[in-house]
């Protein structure tokens, strides 16, 4: 899934974002561009968890279609 994360800007937000999936998914696939803001996630998680953890570390995001 492909996601909007406005709210990201940093390597900080890089690694905060790639580590709260993590937690959730031990072998969830992350891919993020800063420069777009998005994230590409390959996971077993439902879209609606990834959004909701992300949300909880402050980075809300939303699905692109």
């Amino acid at each position: 899934m492909r996601l909007s994360v406005p709210d990201m800007s940093c390597g900080h937000c890089k690694a905060a974002v790639e580590r709260a999936i993590a937690e959730k998914d031990a072998t969830a696939s992350v891919t993020v561009d800063l420069s777009a803001r998005q994230v590409v996630v390959e996971t077993a998680l439902a879209a609606a968890d990834v959004i909701a953890t992300l949300a909880a570390e402050g980075y809300p995001a939303e699905v692109l279609n």
